[in-house]
């Protein structure tokens, strides 16, 4: 959970969300608020500034007092520069907060050689993350602060080196990082190619997008098939999975089952909504999770044939 003076959902409702990021309060679309009633709609005259959407890809702040360009928030000891953008973000997505709590917590025995197998420590000094989708880097950064060897895809050339500058500013310059901008699908394939291995990868897929070089992402389309190819780029023995999605109509059921066709039954798979909690206490609902671990904690030597 996010310290109240770095992040706080203040209130939520008619199809809206007020928050304070820092010292700065923001008055944004949510469609996940349109059903909601705001809690305390006399919090709503304190934003600093309020966008309004004109269509899906860009739409117009509006200020009302002077705000700085660029600003960071932290959590714990990861440091994030936000910044407006035509879009309506800011480079922080909070719900994800647990999610960089979990990868810390499952990271934990695995950096320090508990959940390895005989002989697996001489065989790989550290685990091999594969993070795609991976933003600003907020589940990169978890990782890597936690021992593990990381590779960051975003097909944004411009946000993957706003990734880099988080790592910097969280005292990452120096951790083991691969910066990649590519289109995810096309990256995986071609590490498929090139024998390329790891231990475990992190998805949160938008539900449409375009690759660097015009590729057309559609997650109705091409998850199962991203899913399938990273089962075999973990060799079909993940120490861990990690999948967060926002596309209505994809519930933890839907998404679980999913996994399920290309991990099987023999892992343990954790599913359910993402929320924030505002600070009367209601929940604003913000996608869905499904976490997926062996049964019995391990990593494999990515050198060994499956």
């Amino acid at each position: 959970m996010f310290v109240a003076d770095q992040y706080q959902l203040l209130d939520f409702g008619d199809g809206r969300r007020l928050e304070r990021f820092g010292p700065i309060t923001l008055d944004r679309p949510c469609p996940a608020a349109e059903h909601f009633a705001r809690s305390d709609r006399q919090l709503w005259q304190h934003a600093d500034a309020r966008f309004d959407g004109r269509n899906e890809e860009q739409g117009q702040w509006s200020y009302y007092r002077e705000l700085p360009e660029r600003w960071t928030v932290a959590y714990g000891p990861l440091q994030f520069e936000l910044k407006r953008t035509e879009f309506g973000h800011l480079g922080l997505f909070p719900e994800q907060a647990e999610n960089w709590d979990w990868i810390a917590r499952v990271m934990s025995p695995l950096a320090s050689g508990k959940g390895r197998g005989e002989g697996d420590s001489e065989s790989l000094a550290l685990l091999k993350v594969l993070n795609l989708f991976a933003y600003t880097g907020g589940s990169t950064m978890a990782a890597a602060a936690s021992g593990a060897e990381v590779t960051h895809v975003d097909a944004a050339k411009n946000v993957v080196a706003w990734a880099r500058r988080n790592a910097e500013l969280s005292g990452l310059a120096n951790a083991p990082i691969r910066w990649i901008a590519e289109d995810a699908i096309k990256f995986v394939k071609r590490e498929l190619k090139r024998g390329n291995r790891y231990n475990a990868v992190i998805f949160d897929p938008p539900s449409y997008g375009h690759g660097p070089r015009g590729e057309v992402w559609r997650l109705s389309t091409h998850l199962p098939q991203l899913l399938s190819m990273c089962n075999e780029l973990t060799n079909g023995r993940p120490t861990f999975m990690l999948l967060t999605c926002h596309t209505p109509g994809y519930d933890s059921t839907t998404l679980t089952d999913m996994m399920r066709e290309v991990f099987g039954d023999e892992g343990v798979f954790v599913s359910r909504p993402l929320t924030i909690h505002s600070a009367a206490g209601n929940q604003l609902p913000s996608g869905v999770v499904v976490r997926w671990q062996p049964r019995t904690p391990n990593l494999q030597s990515l050198t060994t044939d499956p």
